[in-house]
């Protein structure tokens, strides 16, 4: 049986959805506030629905009993439900997980966190802690430290706009970054209960390319055939509003905007070495397929 925690997130869900496809149990861990749509849409697929919360000890001792694996992608940055924080659930929630799988004999965990940040701040605090508990227990472990997601950074909601042709770009935008689609993690989670080589190991992941924010906007400039209005947030800006935050998420959101302003390229040779997963999604593919959903012809 594999538990996946953040079974409701785009990354967990895709998890769940791989293991069902593949003929594997998924249980999956769900809240009373989920989506009820995709909720349902687990249970169509043929997962296990369980009831549960990374800030409730005994939901996560009862769904941890019987799994002999879990993944694990959950974060309070995305749900921000009542309660959530990163403290209750990236930190105390994710070591109380930990400790509930470890006593119910969960043979291997699958972690997805991040690359290192040079750069103190609360989410990487957490993240770190997660991490050294994993190395230091019983378990046998798989640490993933996916850089920028493409469903994520090159997103409205953080302000590239394909529908719109509107880009924001946090720093100048020179530096280059192996954007990763969340597709493609999902893919290396479910693979690492495989490959053996990844067992206790920690791995940074990237995509295909690396690209700068301002490649990305020519990229999308030459897709939609249109001039995108492009917006920058200035380094120094961004380091003012990462030294003077007052709260744990904000200074979060800015020490991460500056992660992707100075850029992050992963040598992809070895993980694809490790791992046996499809072709990995560029660039290009992500741009196209939000052009398509906005409604454009390519």
């Amino acid at each position: 049986m594999n538990l996946i925690v953040g079974a409701t997130g785009l990354l967990g869900g895709e998890i769940c959805h791989l293991l069902r496809a593949r003929g594997s149990r998924v249980r999956a861990l769900t809240r009373p506030t989920s989506d009820p749509g995709r909720v349902a849409r687990l249970r169509d697929h043929g997962a296990e629905i369980v009831r549960g919360d990374l800030t409730d000890r005994a939901s996560l001792d009862a769904a941890c009993h019987g799994a002999e694996t879990v993944i694990t992608t959950a974060s309070s940055t995305l749900s921000q439900q009542p309660g959530d924080s990163i403290e209750t659930v990236d930190r105390r929630g994710q070591l109380d997980l930990l400790d509930a799988a470890e006593a119910a004999g969960v043979r291997h965990v699958v972690f997805v966190s991040f690359p290192p940040v040079a750069l103190e701040f609360p989410l990487q605090s957490a993240k770190r802690e997660v991490e050294a508990r994993l190395q230091q227990g019983r378990m046998a472990y798989t640490i993933l430290q996916p850089t920028c997601f493409d469903e994520v950074w090159l997103s409205p909601a953080l302000g590239f706009d394909v529908a719109k042709a509107t880009a924001r770009i946090y720093g100048a935008g020179h530096h280059r970054v192996s954007w990763i689609s969340a597709h493609d993690v999902a893919r290396f989670a479910v693979a690492a209960l495989d490959a053996p080589r990844a067992l206790n190991a920690v791995i940074r992941l990237g995509g295909p390319e690396a690209l700068s924010p301002l490649d990305v906007v020519q990229l999308a400039e030459r897709i939609t055939g249109r001039r995108f209005d492009v917006h920058h947030l200035p380094e120094p800006q961004l380091r003012a509003q990462y030294e003077s935050a007052s709260d744990p998420l904000t200074r979060t959101f800015a020490a991460l905007m500056l992660y992707y302003a100075a850029g992050d390229v992963i040598d992809m040779a070895g993980p694809l070495r490790l791992f046996q997963v499809p072709p990995l999604r560029s660039v290009y593919e992500h741009l196209q397929s939000s052009v398509l959903q906005g409604g454009h012809v390519v």
